[in-house]
């Protein structure tokens, strides 16, 4: 069964903290040399899809997606 999830998502490129309602309301966090990194919790892998299907409609490219661990405490 899904469960929600904690994702790291790293793209090409910056991207404006207003595509944040493109991605389910992820947070936008631009890096020094072009990168973007798109964090936040999903509730399943049917958002997490969506999340990327939204990267591939707008023409970013993706470089990676890792699901972070989170503490069981």
């Amino acid at each position: 069964m899904d469960k929600p999830t904690h994702y790291l998502i790293r793209v090409k490129g910056h991207l404006d903290e207003s595509w944040a309602n493109w991605f389910e309301g992820l947070s936008i966090s631009n890096l020094e040399g072009g990168g973007a990194v798109i964090a936040g919790r999903l509730p399943d892998q049917a958002a997490l899809h969506g999340v990327l299907n939204q990267i591939s409609k707008l023409g970013v490219e993706l470089l990676s997606v890792e699901a972070v661990p989170e503490n069981d405490e």
